[in-house]
């Protein structure tokens, strides 16, 4: 059984960032397309970024250029930079496989929390 772990959330103020972490043991890392989640208080999960093997990138628009998704194959790390974070932002993230794959079992996620 396959579990990311999630790390680097925190209390942040709007406009500053954070870089989130999400290890990935025991699978052929660099075969997998990963995405990033975020699910907020009372809403669903929801899909903000994905990046493939070999590092094509896409985002949600409520994110496109503020977040960057990337990934290093050698220690199966999948990361995301975000800058210019904004309230709506908080949520807890998690890392997985993007949609159209089996999904790894979920993690336990790492909290955002923006303030205003």
């Amino acid at each position: 059984q396959v579990q990311p772990v999630e790390s680097g959330g925190g209390l942040v103020q709007a406009g500053g960032s954070l870089r989130l972490s999400c290890a990935v043991p025991r699978v052929i890392f660099s075969l997998n397309s990963m995405g990033w989640y975020r699910q907020a208080p009372g809403k669903q999960r929801e899909l903000v970024a994905t990046i493939t093997g070999p590092g094509s990138t896409n985002y949600a628009d409520s994110v496109k250029g503020r977040f960057t998704i990337s990934r290093d194959n050698a220690k199966r790390t999948v990361y995301l930079q975000m800058n210019s974070l904004k309230p709506e932002d908080t949520a807890v993230y998690y890392c997985n496989r993007p949609p159209d794959r089996q999904a790894f079992i979920w993690g336990q996620g790492t909290q955002v929390t923006v303030s205003s």
